[in-house]
């Protein structure tokens, strides 16, 4: 069983839109527990302690234990509003499950062992081509992350799905095709644009004037003077 986070939350007495607008004025964030077959129950989070859960990545596939009124509930955040403006978390969407759930759940891919990788130490390119990974599982074995290691690879080489190792009772959701992760791309080549000066008395059209014009003003000059 995965190891669950934790956060402190107090019960809310009411649900709806005014209930959640009277719960942020009071400097708190509302939110939901749902599923299972079980009555919702509305709760609200600290805010710091919810950013500090956001700011450590991999949200919405870790598992919370929340104590309500002494009966542990193991959750899994399943949706998270935030203030268009500001971006601050606004209400947050909690599901519980059994053991018998199973989820399609977004898990981050990690690179390591950039600096053993020879292509990308020639000068290449990691071309990340899936930052995150669709996995089914139950949330209780959810990983943190997909790692994959960089060792050895040249400027050319992929990485692919199956080269990932998958933790037990975990599955892809993409099972007709061996998709690609990443690519160790060649090295950018700049190319030096050479600027051509130009020399006095080569400017033709655009600078000095040519013999016709030059014919011309001095007919023009000549006949003011007429």
């Amino acid at each position: 069983m995965a190891q669950a986070s934790t956060m402190a939350v107090e019960l809310r007495d009411r649900a709806g839109k005014g209930a959640a607008r009277l719960t942020r004025r009071n400097g708190r964030v509302p939110a939901v527990i749902y599923g299972n077959k079980q009555d919702p129950v509305m709760i609200s989070l600290d805010p710091v302690e919810l950013m500090l859960q956001l700011k450590g990545g991999g949200f919405f596939s870790r598992v919370f234990e929340f104590d309500i009124n002494g009966e542990k509930q193991r959750v899994l955040p399943r949706d998270l509003q935030q203030h268009p403006v500001s971006d601050r978390p606004i209400h947050v969407d909690f599901m519980r499950f059994s053991a018998k759930t199973r989820l399609n759940i977004e898990v981050n891919v990690i690179f390591e062992n950039e600096e053993e990788c020879p292509g990308l130490k020639g000068g290449g390119v990691l071309n990340i081509v899936r930052h995150t990974v669709e996995l089914r599982c139950s949330p209780d074995h959810v990983p943190e992350s997909l790692n994959v290691d960089l060792t050895g690879l040249e400027v050319g080489d992929s990485v692919h799905i199956s080269s990932i190792k998958l933790p037990g009772d975990v599955e892809l959701t993409i099972t007709d095709r061996d998709f690609t992760i990443a690519t160790i791309a060649a090295p950018t080549v700049n190319v030096e644009v050479e600027e051509v000066e130009v020399e006095e008395g080569e400017e033709g059209a655009e600078g000095e004037a040519t013999e016709g014009d030059a014919k011309e003003g001095d007919a023009k000059d000549d006949a003011s003077k007429d």
